[in-house]
């Protein structure tokens, strides 16, 4: 396969989670727009309703609260339906309590662990089979600055990023020989909910954008291109692998 082939996601099929709003939703969009048939996958129905009426291409969606003890087996069952089984996993719901290590709690602990890590691997679990069947997958977790990096007020956040960067290559090892691949993307920061204090403080968000080597802080279009790297033929020979999309921050 040559030049932009590699690209083409003509006929493949996605799962986007936390397709609802921010990265997910960017994601979700750019993956319709590139060609791919793409359920998405959040809680909120009414803003699946508008993302579907909002993004082109040929979308769906399932509309489930994964941050409960949601049936993942029945989630991705849900998932085949419009389209067929996925065999693009996009895994980008996420939680972010912002708790100091001293007010954490048991449940909030748990909540951010369950969403942020367990949720990926169940779900991916749970859709592998297909993808065996195709000899063919992608699952595109999203890790984050805090999978390396320590954040004040980040203590759960950053062991469950910690985690999907390890998750990440031991799907890599298990999989990968049954031409699934699994790597992940860690953003720096780009103005979404899971951000908003961030970017509420314009002193903070310009400490951020200072601290790349870019000197901006990230535009939703700058996910687009390594996304569709990671979930296309281009990255035929790339697994287990954690691509930052953070203009340079975790390179200073």
């Amino acid at each position: 396969m040559r030049g932009t082939d590699m690209f083409n996601l003509k006929g493949r099929v996605a799962l986007v989670t936390g397709a609802s709003s921010g990265l997910g939703r960017a994601a979700a969009t750019f993956l319709a727009q590139a060609g791919a048939r793409v359920v998405g996958l959040a809680r909120r129905a009414d803003a699946l309703d508008q993302w579907c009426a909002e993004a082109g291409g040929e979308t769906a969606y399932v509309a489930a609260d994964l941050a409960s003890d949601a049936d993942l087996e029945t989630i991705a069952a849900q998932a085949a339906e419009p389209f067929g089984p996925p065999d693009i996993l996009v895994n980008a719901a996420g939680l972010n309590l912002r708790q100091s290590a001293d007010d954490v709690t048991r449940d909030g602990w748990e909540r951010t662990i369950a969403l942020n890590l367990t949720v990926p691997f169940f779900l991916a679990q749970a859709l592998v089979p297909a993808m065996r069947e195709k000899r063919w997958g992608r699952i595109i977790n999203f890790a984050s600055l805090q999978s390396r990096r320590a954040f004040t007020n980040g203590i759960a956040y950053g062991a469950s990023k910690g985690g999907v960067e390890q998750m990440t290559r031991a799907m890599a090892e298990a999989w990968s020989r049954d031409g699934i691949n699994a790597n992940a993307l860690a953003p720096g920061f780009f103005h979404t909910e899971l951000t908003g204090p961030v970017f509420a403080d314009p002193t903070v968000s310009g400490r951020h954008a200072a601290a790349t080597c870019i000197g901006r802080n990230g535009e939703m279009g700058d996910i687009e291109g390594p996304l569709l790297f990671l979930a296309s033929d281009a990255s035929a020979y790339v697994t287990g692998q954690v691509l930052f999309v953070d203009g340079g921050y975790t390179a200073k």
